[in-house]
């Protein structure tokens, strides 16, 4: 079989031939070489690795949590967002367990191209050290950070057979009925530390059931298992309006849009619980800058429209777009706060 610089050769000779020249083997092989270069820099040129062609093949999208969680939520509105203004489709895959730390790795450990990102909370995903031991990472160095999509707020509720009507109510009844009011939360999550903190700043006597998601806990309080719960409106808002759950606060600085009558925890004697949460998407160690220029002004162009604003709104989630250029400040400034947050709650992941 001729190899192709063999077929240059000849193609090259026969040429040569025609316009009258006569070139050795020599300085034909040397110009097949040349020619088979220059083709090998071009396919170079144009491959997935070239950030000047980001991207030309499907991005693959981690979230650390369960389907159907409020970061999984969020995640598939801002994916099917991006798959639209950036042309190519962006790929969710549900990679949940060890507290979020194996979907974490496995960005943490990816190709440096822009095709395996991580989207996740991340006040959570900042806390990570302070609440497993031998994480394996540095959540700050270790990723990059491209861009915010959206947060918003938690709000406590209790099944609707208990009696209690108001934060204060729900202190004086655990303590009058000790052992009574169960507390499901996702293990090593924002709920679970708002529950501890509320424990420990009122001193009641309130039962922690971990869960390995807090959707799995709001199933078994709608089944009579458990008694109280910290979640996102995004979860708990459609069976508040049913009357399936009762909202006591919220923990936000103001009160709630959609929980206009429901006070802040602030309001209800308990400023310390004033918390909101955030949500980003990340990237591995060592994302090009142009990759990340480009993924961040995608993600902003997306959540600027009138479609993926509606549906975040629609799910209880507030938008959040921050510039690439104030992303690394931004996160920055962020970790040393949440990393108080749980090593004061006092909080253990594992």
């Amino acid at each position: 079989m001729r190899t192709q610089a063999t077929l240059y050769t000849h193609a090259a000779s026969r040429r040569a031939g025609l316009f009258g020249f006569n070139f050795g083997r020599r300085a034909l092989v040397a110009l097949a070489a040349a020619v088979l270069t220059a083709t090998a820099a071009s396919a170079q040129d144009s491959s997935s690795d070239n950030p000047s062609h980001y991207p030309n093949r499907p991005i693959r999208m981690i979230v650390p949590t369960t389907a159907g969680s409020p970061t999984d939520v969020m995640a598939r509105l801002v994916a099917q967002s991006l798959s639209t203004t950036i042309g190519q489709p962006a790929l969710v895959e549900n990679r949940p367990g060890g507290g979020g730390i194996i979907g974490t790795k496995g960005v943490v450990g990816a190709d440096p191209d822009g095709y395996t990102l991580l989207f996740t909370e991340g006040a959570k995903h900042l806390m990570t050290p302070a609440l497993y031991d031998n994480v394996g990472f540095d959540p700050v160095k270790d990723l990059t950070p491209v861009a915010t999509a959206g947060g918003g707020i938690f709000v406590l509720v209790v099944a609707s057979d208990v009696p209690a009507k108001s934060v204060q109510e729900l202190v004086a009844y655990a303590r009058a009925n000790p052992g009574k009011i169960n507390f499901g939360f996702g293990q090593g999550t924002l709920p679970h530390i708002l529950g501890a903190s509320l424990k420990a700043s009122s001193g009641v006597d309130i039962a922690s059931i971990p869960y390995k998601g807090g959707s799995q806990a709001v199933a078994d309080m709608l089944g009579g298992h458990i008694q109280m719960n910290f979640g996102t409106t995004a979860t708990l808002l459609p069976l508040i309006r049913q009357g399936r759950l009762r909202a006591l606060a919220v923990t936000g600085e103001a009160r709630d849009r959609d929980l206009p009558d429901v006070p802040t925890m602030t309001e209800s004697g308990y400023p310390a619980l004033t918390l909101r949460y955030w949500m980003a998407v990340w990237g591995p160690p060592h994302l090009p800058a142009p990759i990340v220029e480009k993924l961040n002004s995608h993600v902003i162009a997306g959540l600027k429209s009138p479609e993926l604003a509606a549906g975040m709104a629609k799910a209880g989630f507030d938008t959040l777009p921050i510039a690439a250029s104030a992303m690394a400040d931004f996160v920055a400034s962020e970790s040393p706060k949440w990393l108080a947050v749980a090593k004061s709650s006092g909080v253990r992941g594992n």
